[in-house]
């Protein structure tokens, strides 16, 4: 086999000769780091997040083999751990188990053809284990990507209104430090797929910013309970549902749609989409990102504060985060966003601000009547997204 093709696995044991013994059963089939404690292993996992299998000993100095596999499981949590120990210590193991989730416990000494064994079991449980998540992100993706492909060809208003709150969201989240981005840009582009059921003059209007009547507003607040209807079939889309379900709630608690829940006990991704959904709304009744955000500061108790200002401190640097270009609609390439609605001669909208065009897009991009140049936005390289 290949060296380069080795999989890369981790043993920690504060006994050189334990690790050399190990490493002289395993090094055939895999590419064996070792480290002689707790603090060493944890930074062998920083340097190569690849590791499949970790094992520890249990009994070391310092940081025993629970608390490792425990750290272990933050640090690298795909892979797959082992707990090897020569104490006939039950309370440990469990204590090992409950807290790092071991897949195998081996006791010292280990027999070579087991230690093989159970590293080719873990090696496997972890191929079972990634692979459904990756075909569960790319089913999960795949299925909103269609949705969202929909909205953009039934309403292409609807859809630009979607990809800047999604656009917003994710930048919003990043920043806020959130791990799990992608449940967020679901939720932002699936709010909008209700907009399909108002109509037209109604979604000219909710882009527009301007106002509605009491049944249009109505209508447009039943927008996240028919989004979450469309995703209940879904599975494993719980917290993208709590996303729409829960984004109208006021960070203080009050109001009609609180029922007890406030500040951080309201989903975060719900607090996100509070924030751009409103910003969103406010910008297109006066176009000025200034207006917007004084606007919401003065409602007291509605946003949750803090991310209310690193959106703000976000929305300050797209200047330099983003290029605002005028050209010619021949000239348009994928990755680029529309600055403004893009209409043909006779005044009607083609695009809406926020469309990003695509590589399918392109030809039909080229062909557009459109009079004068077109204002897109173009990332700038090397600059924080």
């Amino acid at each position: 086999m290949d060296p380069k093709m080795r999989v890369p696995v981790l043993c920690v044991d504060d006994e050189p000769q334990v690790l050399e013994g190990i490493s002289l059963n395993l090094r055939r089939r895999y590419d064996v780091t070792t480290a002689t404690s707790g603090a060493a292993g944890l930074e062998a996992l920083q340097k190569t997040p690849t590791i499949v299998v970790v094992l520890s000993d249990m009994r070391m100095p310092g940081m025993d083999g629970a608390a490792f596999l425990a750290q272990a499981r933050q640090t690298a949590p795909d892979a797959v751990r082992m707990l090897l120990t020569g104490q006939a210590d039950m309370a440990s193991a469990i204590a090992a188990i409950n807290e790092g989730q071991i897949f195998r416990f081996l006791t010292k000494p280990c027999p070579p053809d087991v230690l093989v064994a159970a590293f080719d079991a873990a090696v496997e449980q972890h191929r079972l284990v990634t692979s459904e998540r990756v075909l569960l992100e790319q089913t999960l993706r795949g299925s909103i990507q269609m949705l969202s492909d929909v909205l953009s060809l039934a309403n292409p208003t609807a859809f630009g209104r979607a990809t800047r709150i999604k656009e917003h969201a994710a930048d919003l989240a990043r920043a806020a430090g959130h791990a799990a981005v992608w449940p967020i840009e679901v939720a932002a582009i699936v709010s909008q797929l209700g907009c399909i059921t108002l109509p037209p003059a109604t979604v000219e209007k909710l882009y527009l910013g301007a106002s509605l009547s009491t049944e249009e507003q109505a209508a447009v607040d039943r927008l996240p309970a028919l989004a979450d209807g469309l995703l209940a079939k879904i599975p494993r889309l719980d917290e993208v549902r709590a996303c729409l379900v829960h984004q109208c709630r006021r960070f203080d608690g009050t109001g009609p749609a609180a029922n007890g829940m406030s500040g951080d006990k309201i989903p975060f991704g719900a607090r996100v989409l509070r924030i751009v959904h409103d910003f969103e709304a406010l910008d297109a009744q006066a176009g000025k990102t200034s207006f917007a955000l004084d606007t919401m500061r003065g409602r007291t108790g509605t946003y949750d504060p803090q991310l209310l200002e690193q959106f703000a401190t976000l929305m300050g640097s797209a200047v330099q985060r983003h290029e605002v270009r005028e050209i010619p609609i021949r000239m348009v390439q994928a990755g680029m966003t529309f600055a403004d609605d893009v209409r043909n001669a006779s005044g009607g909208l083609l695009l809406p601000r926020g469309y990003e065009v695509t590589e399918a897009l392109l030809d039909k991009v080229r062909h557009f009547a459109v009079k004068g140049n077109v204002r897109v936005i173009v990332r700038r390289l090397g600059r924080a997204a």
